[in-house]
């Protein structure tokens, strides 16, 4: 097994200042008042690290983990997720939200996945333990989760993504993986991650950014990459409800011609280097709690190599009631509509509940899906 050893940046200077979103548990929207930043002198050259080929890595099975989170402080399917987080909650008559990230990485070979919860809890992390625990993953393979804890050291809950994985790295250092990809728990696509791996380890990328093709202007908290021909992110753009805030690379802090740079959307899906990973939340932003927030507009400003994966296939964010309800409406207009439950060359994984068939009697049904244990007829639906 080969593991990247980056030659990183010399340490941002303390009096160095940039701008910071630090959201405490109640609240994600709190947004402190902050001066703007300034880039340190130094920045990582790719011309300085030693060249990996491709063959030199091993399987994504033995050297990528996944770090999944199924829930959020703040979610905007409210009352759906009164009594549990976003990724339990029900898709598709059998499944539950977060079955489609899990089951990307399984069908992407990827085996070591781990699963940090907290708000609301309790059903994802029974649905996890219950569905995955018997699965064939291989003999290193499993699906485990980490809850929110307290110790001696740390007396708080997790602050954000960023924090949470900080917080776990003592846990997700076990084994001996090149890279971590970071996957949120609530959106629902199908992707092959191993395509995303073999981009970020020809390009040398320190970190790289899966993005859509097209903006979603329509969306608050979407980041916008702005890219060069080479998708490699000059700018990083995070939408807010107030103020958007643009993070500009060493490459964009000089003049250049819009028109040879393109918009990407970002999905919130993050490949980062292992060492790159601990650097980033130990050394270079230790204070740090969002991920997509500060810590990869942070990368971007000392200079590491940020690139972008562009996304073509359907994708859609669960966080709201409409997108939920627009989701489960696509799945019933047609396979070449919205999410594929019958793709069986990638298929999707949740938990047995060995329910009898349904039956169905004296009825007519359009634009369904019905899932096990249910009998309908002429009388009504039970």
């Amino acid at each position: 097994m080969v593991i990247l050893q980056l030659s990183g940046p010399t340490p941002v200077n303390p009096q160095a200042k940039f701008s910071i979103l630090e959201l405490a548990p109640s609240s994600r929207k709190h947004l402190t008042t902050l001066s703007s930043f300034s880039l340190p002198s130094l920045f990582i050259s790719n011309s300085q690290q030693p060249q990996h080929p491709i063959s030199s890595f091993s399987p994504v099975n033995q050297s990528v983990a996944a770090i999944v989170f199924g829930d959020g402080s703040e979610s905007r399917l409210y009352p759906l997720t009164k009594r549990r987080s976003e990724g339990a909650i029900p898709l598709g008559a059998k499944y539950r939200i977060v079955d489609a990230v899990i089951s990307n990485c399984i069908n992407s070979n990827i085996n070591k996945i781990y699963a940090l919860t907290q708000y609301n809890s309790t059903y994802l992390n029974s649905h996890l333990s219950r569905a995955y625990s018997g699965l064939g993953l291989g003999k290193d393979g499993f699906v485990e989760v980490i809850a929110a804890y307290q110790s001696l050291e740390e007396q708080g809950w997790f602050q954000g993504t960023a924090d949470a994985i900080r917080r776990c790295l003592w846990v997700l250092e076990e084994h001996q993986v090149s890279e971590f990809l970071v996957l949120p728990g609530h959106h629902l696509y199908r992707m092959d991650y191993q395509k995303l791996v073999e981009t970020h380890r020809r390009s040398q990328a320190d970190i790289t950014i899966a993005a859509l093709n097209s903006t979603r202007d329509q969306d608050p908290g979407f980041g916008t990459l702005k890219v060069n021909s080479l998708n490699e992110v000059a700018e990083f753009h995070v939408k807010s409800e107030r103020e958007p805030m643009i993070v500009p690379s060493a490459q964009s802090s000089q003049a250049f011609n819009d028109n040879a740079y393109r918009k990407l959307s970002s999905m919130g899906i993050y490949l980062v280097n292992r060492n790159t990973m601990t650097k980033l939340l130990n050394e270079y932003f230790p204070q740090a709690n969002e991920f997509g927030t500060e810590v990869i507009p942070g990368a971007i400003s000392i200079g590491m190599k940020v690139q972008a994966y562009a996304f073509d296939g359907y994708w859609e964010d669960m966080s709201s009631i409409a997108a939920f309800y627009q989701a489960n409406m696509e799945c019933i207009k047609g396979l070449n509509m919205g999410y594929n439950f019958y793709d069986k060359d990638a298929p999707l994984y949740t938990m047995p509940r060995y329910l009898p068939p349904s039956t169905i009697i004296d009825a007519v049904i359009t634009d369904s899906v019905v899932g096990d244990g249910c009998i309908l007829n002429s009388r009504g639906a039970r």
